[in-house]
């Protein structure tokens, strides 16, 4: 048990060494994980034009998020039960296979099935990478490297779209999957070599099946809401409401089972930590917002301010900076300091402040100020992206720092779903009802979204009345979002100052919010197994 002490207060011998050699390997596994949407979302055109299948378009994206969200949670679980090595290999490998289907289908069907394989692995390459970086890293130290994380995270959102393009016009859209193939097998081969995790006994509880079939069919009730409510069906139709009735029906259950499990795939007990309770509410009022401020500010910049769509990605650079440096300064403070309390107090401030300064723009706002407006809701993200997981972790004992990674990442994943939806949904009424008002209703009949082509073709008149109207839309999608994170400002006050393992601290006694202050993780976790 001593040994365990130690190597969880600190780093030694060859881990020390390897340390930043394992954060590259677990960056580029992170990237493979964030690329891989914005790159084929950019291809799509061109897919559907070679394969067909126009009206199953959406089901390429849908099928991935479903699969990514569904089998989150139960690979974080599988890394904890039986090592989180062999568990994370396995979610590569099966990440890499899906990128080979998917780059050799031939019809929209196929790709579809094989992007459900590819989500499927998806879904333990995010949770791998924090779980192990939780294992490797004391929460003391780990601030210094959510720079990194923030730098991987705005480099995809950036380079994304453009990498995309320019693999979709020079090689092929077959080659947006198969890009991933060159960096999984660095990051398999860095992985297999130089991490070097405490040996784990293989755990001989059963899988809770049950368990994970009723999460899995809740989670992707819920995800189908909000994908197909107000676009594929009516939000009051009998699909809609059919599917919300199983999802709470599932949930219901899985919390049901849950309590009598003998290895729960999520251990409700995590939930007594209120630190981690309060990090699982502004993790998902962080995704909300994010996702549908990175759907709608693009739209708004091409629309309102004829802003080219070559360079969406760029349209984002304000924002995307802002939190990558943001979130370094917090990393480092935070690791130098051991003090974090104040960061996602400010990080909500920030957030609010920026939507609501969002949601103030219209016809005659300036690119240099929406710029600024951009900065200060990045600047706010930057406190939180990365410090929710660093006090979600923190919250819990070693085992279970897969499933604390995992519940994190869903919440995360649940909340930009539903951030995209509702704010989507307003969106779109309120340019159809503008639009209507002013005469043009029967451009914008079917879709709020009109492409750049379509934009310029439209009498000046009407693109004025157009131009209006995405304004609007985009004024009620902000307020209603900084309406929402005002939730995460609430939870952050609540927030209580637990030390960071790894600090020098005497031995004390638990403070009630699963962690006891100044004594090691794997401490915990000896007299917990």
């Amino acid at each position: 048990m001593a040994e365990l002490k130690k190597a969880a207060a600190e780093p030694a011998g060859p881990r020390a060494r390897n340390i930043r050699v394992v954060v590259l390997a677990l960056m580029i596994t992170m990237l493979l994980a964030m690329l891989d949407n914005l790159i084929v979302g950019t291809a799509m055109p061109t897919i559907v034009g070679d394969l067909g299948g126009l009206e199953h378009l959406s089901w390429v994206v849908t099928a991935y998020t479903l699969a990514t969200a569904a089998s989150t949670p139960i690979w974080g679980k599988l890394g904890d039960l039986y090592g989180r090595k062999g568990i994370f290999l396995t979610s590569i490998v099966i990440f890499l296979i899906g990128s080979v289907l998917s780059g050799m289908a031939q019809d929209m069907g196929q790709l579809i099935g094989f992007r459900a394989v590819q989500g499927l692995g998806a879904g333990g390459l995010m949770v791998g990478v924090m779980a192990i970086l939780g294992d490797l890293v004391p929460p003391r130290e780990r601030g210094r490297y959510q720079g990194m994380m923030a730098g991987v995270m705005a480099f995809a959102m950036i380079g994304g779209p453009l990498v995309g393009g320019a693999i979709t016009d020079h090689l092929g859209w077959r080659w947006s999957f198969y890009i991933n193939l060159p960096l999984g097998a660095v990051a398999l081969a860095m992985v297999t070599t130089v991490l070097h995790l405490p040996h784990k006994e293989r755990s001989t509880a059963k899988v809770d099946y049950l368990g994970a079939a009723l999460l899995t069919v809740g989670i992707t009730a819920i995800v189908l809401v909000t994908t197909w409510g107000g676009t594929e069906y009516a939000w009051g139709s009998a699909v809609i409401m059919e599917l919300i009735a199983l999802g709470v029906a599932s949930l219901v259950g899985f919390v049901f089972v849950e309590t009598k499990a003998a290895e729960p795939i999520m251990p409700l007990h995590i939930f007594r930590s209120l630190n981690f309770t309060l990090m699982s509410v502004v993790g998902f009022m962080a995704g909300f917002v994010m996702f549908g401020a990175v759907l709608f500010l693009p739209l708004y910049q091409q629309s309102v301010q004829g802003a080219s769509a070559t360079n969406s990605g760029l349209l984002l650079l304000p924002m995307l900076l802002s939190m990558m440096i943001v979130s370094l300064v917090a990393g480092r403070v935070t690791t130098t300091t051991g003090k974090y309390k104040i960061f996602p107090i400010l990080g909500s401030v920030l957030m609010v402040a920026g939507l609501f300064l969002l949601a103030s723009m219209d016809t005659g706002t300036t690119r240099f100020t929406s710029g600024v407006y951009m900065a200060v809701l990045g600047a706010g993200m930057g406190f939180l992206m990365q410090i929710t997981m660093l006090v979600a972790q923190n919250s819990v004992e070693l085992k279970d720092m897969g499933v604390a990674s995992s519940a994190t990442t869903l919440f995360r994943t649940l909340g930009s779903s539903f951030g995209v939806a509702i704010m989507g949904a307003l969106f779109t009424g309120r340019v159809q009802d503008e639009m209507t008002a002013r005469g043009g209703g029967g451009v914008t009949q079917g879709s709020a979204q009109l492409d750049a082509t379509s934009l310029a073709k439209l009498p000046a008149a009407v693109r004025e009345a157009y131009e209006y109207a995405v304004a609007s839309g985009t004024h009620l999608a902000f307020l209603v979002g900084g309406s929402v994170a005002v939730v995460a400002l609430l939870a952050a006050l609540f927030v209580k100052e637990v030390p960071l393992r790894g600090m020098a601290q005497p031995e004390a006694s638990s403070d009630g919010d699963g962690t006891a202050p100044g004594r090691p993780a794997a401490a915990m976790e000896s007299q917990s197994v």
